[in-house]
């Protein structure tokens, strides 16, 4: 099969969707892998350890497309891309399609075959590539939070961990998945009193007995998430429907219940957000302040540390790229339950409910 990497050309977007390693796998079982030029430079691999690796250097992304079966990449196709993919291409990627109507759209008219990283999914329910980046995502969004606490960022002045004789930052994590687990988990390694909630009963009677003990559970309820707002700091919104819209858990309202300065991280920006302020900012501009409340919510957040998340990510997509170039994407979701999970659009057709519930539009199964 014919292999297709082209640049990242959504803002400031450092990683690549395939490593040199991935590249030689792929060659030594007879693939034909292109690769743009410099596209794995932000995440510290060059054009030619990628030749080394047996890939053929392209020079635009316009050739990438038009040579490749298959385009590997990170993040969802942006506007500039949609005209390059074809109905003969299978891209294998993060789609997050529930989140932009103008992207289902675009793919269901390129008639192409759209598997999405996000919801390939394992029989006990786990999104195995999901989980890298959103451990990354969770680890990052208490380094950021920190960072946006500070008074000269128009935070509330306050550090996360405290000092002796001044009590430490209060972080209300909302959801109890990857994302919550690592953000509480950073949080609570920084000093900071940390309350994590979520719905699942299970779950939390699991976190309440891996965490240390300035890390406290509570079951998830519009009017326990009131009764914190007052006294926390930073809000860690990390809830994922899988394939479908966040649900609004920060409502316009209850920003006023928020104090000056306080810090809204929303990982599920993705996902369309699970605050209703939500919307999506960039690396280059990443916050903007509503009722005196600083929003953090970057789509791509973990391309900020682009080698630990390429790497990260690759090392549980490969195996999955070997099974489509290996045997087509048709037999290959034939012989993998989890891979067929991952098809959300199919020649035109949405065959992923969630995505069609998203956007009232027809569902049919793949």
């Amino acid at each position: 099969m014919k292999i297709g990497v082209p640049i990242e050309i959504k803002n400031n977007e450092n990683r690549v969707g395939m490593t040199p390693s991935g590249v030689f796998e792929l060659t030594k079982r007879n693939h034909t892998v292109f690769v743009q030029k410099d596209a794995g430079f932000g995440s510290g691999f060059f054009n030619e350890d990628y030749v080394k690796a047996g890939a053929i250097i392209l020079d635009t992304i316009e050739d990438v497309y038009a040579a490749a079966e298959m385009i590997v990449k990170v993040k969802e196709p942006i506007e500039k891309e949609y005209a390059l993919i074809k109905s003969h291409h299978t891209v294998f990627t993060y789609f997050h399609f529930a989140s932009s109507e103008a992207l289902t759209d675009a793919m269901i008219e390129s008639k192409a075959v759209c598997i999405a990283y996000e919801t390939v999914e394992d029989a006990d329910g786990s999104l195995p590539l999901l989980i890298p980046m959103s451990e990354v995502a969770g680890r990052m969004s208490i380094q950021q939070g920190a960072k946006y606490l500070e008074k000269p960022i128009k935070g509330r002045g306050i550090l996360l961990g405290g000092i002796p004789g001044v009590p430490p930052a209060h972080v209300l994590v909302l959801g109890g998945g990857i994302v919550g687990i690592q953000a509480a988990k950073m949080a609570a390694g920084l000093g900071a009193n940390v309350t994590i909630m979520d719905v699942n009963m299970k779950q939390l009677r699991h976190i309440a007995n891996i965490m240390p003990e300035n890390v406290h559970t509570e079951f998830s309820s519009e009017y326990n998430i009131r009764r914190h707002l007052p006294q926390t700091d930073l809000i860690i919104g990390g809830v994922l429907l899988k394939g479908a819209k966040a649900p609004k858990l920060i409502t316009r309202d209850m920003l006023k219940e928020m104090r000056p300065g306080t810090v809204i991280v929303d990982v599920a920006v993705d996902q369309g957000g699970c605050f209703e302020t939500t919307r999506p900012t960039t690396h280059e501009e990443p916050t903007y302040i509503i009722d005196d409340v600083v929003h953090y919510s970057v789509a791509n957040m973990p391309g900020a540390v682009p080698y630990t998340s390429t790497v990260g990510l690759t090392n549980v997509t490969l195996p999955y790229v070997i099974k489509l170039a290996n045997e087509g994407w048709e037999k290959a979701c034939e012989n993998n339950a989890s891979l067929a999970k991952g098809l959300n659009v199919v020649h035109g057709k949405i065959v992923y409910k969630e995505i069609a519930e998203a956007f009232d539009l027809e569902f049919e199964m793949a």
